[in-house]
């Protein structure tokens, strides 16, 4: 196991809070399972599983309420199933006849810097020695590669990721501290037929989240 940091920061996130029904709320900073999603999208194998561990927060807090057009359905299941069966079908969405305008209470001018464990898993099938997958890694996110877009909770809201080898000379995490209340930390895959979700009272002082060791979170 090997610990990584990277720097994330965008102009707007959404790190949607599941209670909401309707209209999407953000969370007021970065979820581990949105923070460990994008250290997947620079490098994920079935090997390796990556362990988010503290969460820094880089700049304030601050709100924008935006409103957007969305899809108001997806396509079927059954649709796409019966569809493979036949050979084919309609599996299109138009969205000039299936648009609705959606509020939003979003987060903006966002920046976090996240420190997160790689576990190279013991049962892999991969026989290769874990320094291969570190070294994979370093110079991947060094050069900015990745395996898709890295995003800040929605997909159109980008993230900007730098790697950071050593806190000395960075900026400060912000001089805040304050019960954040539950938060969804990440999905337990124990049973993959039924995944559940699983939450933690997050507690941020000076700026800074750490996260409890938690079974069954990726």
């Amino acid at each position: 196991m090997k610990r990584y940091c990277l720097e994330i920061a965008g102009d707007y996130a959404c790190f949607t809070r599941p209670e909401m029904k309707v209209e999407r709320v953000s969370y007021d900073v970065i979820t581990p399972s949105a923070a460990r999603a994008v250290f997947e999208a620079i490098f994920w194998k079935p090997a390796v599983r990556w362990h988010v561990r503290r969460i820094e927060v880089l700049r304030p807090v601050r709100w924008i309420n935006l409103r957007r057009n969305e899809v108001a359905s997806v396509i079927s299941t059954r649709n796409v199933q019966q569809a493979m069966a036949d050979g084919c079908g309609e599996l299109a969405i138009y969205i000039e006849d299936d648009r609705q305008q959606r509020a939003g209470l979003f987060l903006r001018d966002v920046a976090y810097r996240v420190h997160a464990d790689m576990e190279v898993r013991a049962d892999r099938s991969d026989a290769q020695p874990a320094q291969k997958f570190f070294s994979m890694f370093e110079r991947r996110s060094a050069s900015g590669q990745c395996v898709n877009q890295p995003y800040l909770g929605c997909r159109e809201f980008d993230a900007r990721v730098r790697p950071i080898e050593s806190t000395a000379g960075e900026p400060s995490a912000i001089a805040e501290t304050r019960d954040m209340g539950w938060m969804l930390r990440d999905m337990d895959f124990t049973n993959p037929a039924d995944p559940q979700a699983m939450f933690f009272r997050a507690q941020m002082n000076d700026g800074v989240i750490d996260l409890p060791e938690q079974e069954g979170a990726r």
